[in-house]
């Protein structure tokens, strides 16, 4: 019988740099999307698609990180005096059970690889899940959860992946996967036949290219050990994962059904606040006649 994925892995160790000066006090993961900081879409994620086990791999200066998941007495104790029971229930999701989230500190910033590693010794040998909050995905069902049913039908490796432009390649990681598997949209699965850590334009295998969300197993953690830095210098989970090919093991993309917003960059941070402010309830009608009135007025 397949193991579940209960056990999660989220990086968050980099330092924002592309968000100075906010990062400078804020850590990136806390900065807000509207009414949620970064990090929450990540985790609500993550419990729909039944993780009960969450690991963030942090760094110096992350301390605000760990205080947001952690109860906060004196404001719940305001709120229920006030007879604010809305907002309180709107904590509870900020909240964890004590032994249920777990902070491991990458000392040198070495990659990705290398910030999965760190946990090798929680995640022991199971298959487990990792989460890129830059990544922030909109979609009816979470990826992850979409993710987790096509692991429990194929097992192996997945990572998400999507289309992105010939010129985009040099950003991403990129699938090398069988033409028939490339040429046909429809079909969700794929399977990988090798990975390539940020191709440049023009020698990119082809336009797959993989995003923050994985379901790895415990042969990755292995794989980790013995590989060396690759692109950019840095020990790159691709790498890992791309040892699993070459030992012949299934690993597959999933193209995941939903719009993805790369909240590493600016531009990327401002179309999720554009988008998740116009799909919100209480401020899309009033934000969206705002927007137009910008628009009329050139």
């Amino acid at each position: 019988m397949r193991r579940k994925v209960s056990k999660a892995i989220f990086p968050v160790a980099g330092m924002g740099t592309r968000f100075l000066p906010a990062t400078k006090a804020v850590p990136k993961e806390i900065m807000t999307l509207v009414d949620r900081p970064l990090v929450q879409y990540a985790i609500d994620e993550a419990r729909e698609a039944g993780i009960k086990e969450f690991i963030f791999v942090t760094a110096r200066g992350k301390n605000a990180l760990e205080d947001y998941f952690d109860n906060a007495p004196e404001l719940e104790n305001r709120l229920r005096k006030d007879g604010k029971t809305e907002l309180l229930e709107t904590l509870k999701s900020t909240n964890m059970e004590s032994g249920a989230i777990a902070y491991i500190r990458q000392h040198k910033a070495m990659g990705l690889g290398h910030a999965v590693w760190c946990a090798r010794r929680l995640i022991g040998n199971e298959p487990f899940a990792v989460m890129l909050p830059d990544d922030v995905i909109a979609s009816e069902k979470s990826c992850l959860a979409q993710m987790v049913d096509a692991y429990e039908d194929c097992g192996g490796s997945m990572v998400a992946t999507m289309e992105v432009a010939p010129e985009q390649t040099k950003s991403y990681g990129i699938l090398d996967v069988a033409e028939t598997d490339a040429d046909q949209g429809q079909n969700r699965l794929v399977r990988a036949r090798g990975m390539v850590e940020k191709p440049a334009p023009g020698t990119a295998p082809s336009n797959l290219a993989v995003i923050g969300r994985y379901i790895l197993t415990p042969d990755v953690m292995s794989n980790l050990n013995h590989i060396g830095r690759g692109s950019g210098n840095e020990v790159q989970l691709t790498d890992a994962i791309a040892a699993e090919i070459r030992q012949d093991r299934d690993v597959f993309g999933y193209r995941f059904e939903g719009k993805r917003y790369d909240c590493g960059s600016k531009a990327g941070y401002l179309e999720a606040t554009v988008a998740f402010a116009l799909a919100n309830p209480e401020l899309g009608e009033g934000f969206r006649k705002y927007l137009n009135e910008i628009v009329a007025k050139g």
